[in-house]
């Protein structure tokens, strides 16, 4: 079986193949070229050497021979892409900048790459006229300098590689899953216990491919962990802070919205609808002015930190919460304050 996915955190297409119980033995740089499609044996070989190939979890070397009933994870870049990047002169708000990398504050709306329907206005065509030269990784086209990517209306900090070696560096650290990411949430509801971990396998959805759903019982989808904490209960809706130990595509919305708590305002999953709360027409009125506020799901990518590819050292980077986020925070602080 052949599962693959690409993954909101890395920039990487994701196979997991399973040898046939029959499966003659094979060097797994020749059986993986009949398995995937348009793949050279450099790059298949340079994926077994940089330890994004595996057989049953463990690294091996290009003479390995596949046995029956072994599992190949691979984990290669994503297939080129056709489009032509064009500069737009779009102002960026940088957070830090040096020679190896930039950190930016993605506003919310603003798609991170070029992509069906959104050819253009996206950080990508920002950073290719502000910046020259910038990397991209193998086979990757369009995306120069990416190494991680969050949702168009998701505000936040994405870093940026400028040079060939932050971006190898940086592209293993998410490959890892050695970044640490920081979101803030709007949930609806108040989640049971203050602090938890969702440990549950996410992919796409078999009726909605545009989806991603939970594999609870790990038949299907890909390893996702998400750690949380309630910073704040305002009774129908909570303040969460997320910390991503995988990055897998809405991994925080879909896992939210799997334990009863879907983003506030997050319509692909369901959180566009009042959830919690009266059925009085003034409350109504209330949720839907706080839908207008923040017109889009309720989720800040808030702090990243990560080991800076030059120095070695552990290097962190905060923001602040866009305008709308805290408006609509205050706006139910201030409501429930009222009808108490």
């Amino acid at each position: 079986m052949d599962e693959a996915y690409i993954e909101e955190g890395e920039l990487f297409e994701h196979h997991r193949i399973v040898a046939d119980p029959k499966q003659e033995l094979l060097r797994v740089d020749k059986f993986l070229m009949d398995k995937l499609p348009n793949v050279t044996r450099n790059k298949v070989q340079d994926g077994i050497k940089d330890g994004f190939i595996k057989v049953n979890d463990e690294s091996v070397k290009p003479n390995y021979k596949v046995r029956p009933g072994d599992v190949l994870t691979v984990e290669l870049p994503e297939p080129p892409s056709d489009t032509e990047i064009v500069p737009e002169n779009i102002p960026l708000n940088i957070v830090y900048e040096d020679e190896d990398i930039l950190v930016v504050n993605k506003e919310p709306g603003m798609v991170v790459h070029p992509a069906y329907q959104n050819w253009s206005g996206t950080l990508v065509n920002a950073l290719t006229w502000h910046f020259q030269n910038l990397p991209t990784m193998p086979n990757n086209d369009g995306r120069p300098g990416l190494v991680h990517r969050i949702d168009k209306d998701t505000s936040g900090l994405l870093v940026i590689a400028k040079n060939e070696k932050a971006m190898t560096s940086l592209a293993k650290q998410f490959f890892d899953h050695s970044i640490e990411r920081t979101y803030y949430a709007i949930v609806w509801g108040e989640p049971i216990e203050d602090k938890g971990t969702i440990d549950v396998n996410l992919g796409r959805s078999l009726k909605d491919r545009r989806i991603t759903a939970p594999f609870p019982e790990g038949d299907f989808g890909r390893k996702a962990i998400t750690h949380y904490q309630v910073l704040k209960n305002l009774r129908y809706v909570s303040l969460i802070k997320c910390n991503l130990e995988t990055g897998r595509t809405h991994q925080i919305r879909a896992h939210l919205k799997y334990i009863g708590h879907p983003l506030f305002n997050d319509a692909t999953y369901g959180g566009d609808r009042i959830l919690k709360g009266t059925t009085f027409t003034k409350y109504k009125q209330f949720v839907d002015n706080c839908f207008k506020i923040i017109p889009r799901q309720a989720l800040h990518a808030k702090s990243l930190g990560f080991v800076h590819p030059s120095t070695n050292e552990f290097v962190q980077f905060d923001s602040e919460l866009p305008a709308d986020f805290q408006s609509a925070i205050e706006k139910w602080e201030n409501y429930v304050n009222t009808v108490d």
